[in-house]
């Protein structure tokens, strides 16, 4: 039985291992968002892509039961739209902001992912569940909306199908379905979350930096960008790596047979 106690320490914890960030989300007992929290994610990740020695940050959630719920709904209870108007723009800077963050964002989903708990998720590069987490946006069922990125970022991933499903039937699903669906790229036993998405962080430290932040920016221009003119987006960014002192190292590292150091521009 896991005894909740109340917020120790800032709504999120910061530590590195070697070239990742790990935040941990701290708001006991379901580490639920606040405004405060919220910008405090946006500075982070701000200062990080500032930080040339980190390439990748992890997310997760404080204690056994919650990745996060998500924010409290007592928030919203007044029905004030200026609250929620402040909050949905806290959200949505906080959540666009990650998703640029110039290297590999991964969010360990060490239990409970509703709302904008799991928003934040989808806010991420990649995402590893762990076999007991529960994911949802629920927003609907109280009258309201996922207003972090939801309805765009979900649809992106496991289409407009399911996406309707979780969003306009409040569908919960649970770690394997949401690997089915594409929700999340891996699923680990309880505990283990962490740990897997700090092994995953150290795949992305052997890549160089410089290339994975023009990768990235591709593969998300996917998204919204027509082919004719990602491809040739793509054929310009190869040609500015040649600008950057990672790529003369990276084949050099490689044809001399060592291991590539990294400057990360």
């Amino acid at each position: 039985m896991t005894t909740t106690t109340a917020q120790t320490g800032p709504a999120i914890v910061e530590t590195i291992d070697g070239h990742t960030a790990i935040l941990t989300l701290n708001n006991p007992p379901a580490n639920t968002w606040t405004s405060a929290s919220l910008m405090l994610l946006k500075d982070i990740v701000l200062r990080l892509n500032q930080d040339n020695n980190i390439y990748a940050l992890v997310i997760t959630g404080q204690g056994e039961k919650f990745f996060s719920a998500g924010a409290d709904l007592k928030l919203f209870a007044d029905g004030d739209k200026g609250n929620a108007a402040t909050m949905a723009k806290c959200f949505g800077e906080a959540f666009e902001t990650l998703s640029a963050f110039r290297g590999v964002s991964i969010a360990a989903i060490n239990g409970y992912a509703m709302g904008g708990g799991l928003e934040v998720a989808l806010a991420c590069d990649l995402r590893i569940a762990e076999s007991q987490a529960q994911m949802a946006l629920p927003e609907a069922t109280v009258g309201l909306l996922p207003c972090a990125g939801g309805t765009q970022n979900l649809t992106a991933l496991v289409g407009e199908g399911w996406a309707k499903r979780m969003i306009l039937c409040g569908e919960r699903i649970d770690a394997v379905k949401a690997q089915t669906i594409g929700l999340v790229e891996e699923v680990v036993e309880q505990g283990q979350s962490l740990a897997a998405a700090i092994s995953l962080a150290a795949k992305v430290a052997r890549q160089s930096p410089s290339s994975v932040k023009v990768c990235k920016t591709l593969i998300q221009a996917g998204r919204t960008m027509p082919r004719t003119q990602a491809l040739p987006l793509e054929r310009e960014l190869f040609v500015g790596l040649f600008d950057t002192e990672d790529q003369a190292e990276g084949v050099n590292a490689f044809l001399d047979k060592r291991t590539a150091n990294w400057k990360n521009n």
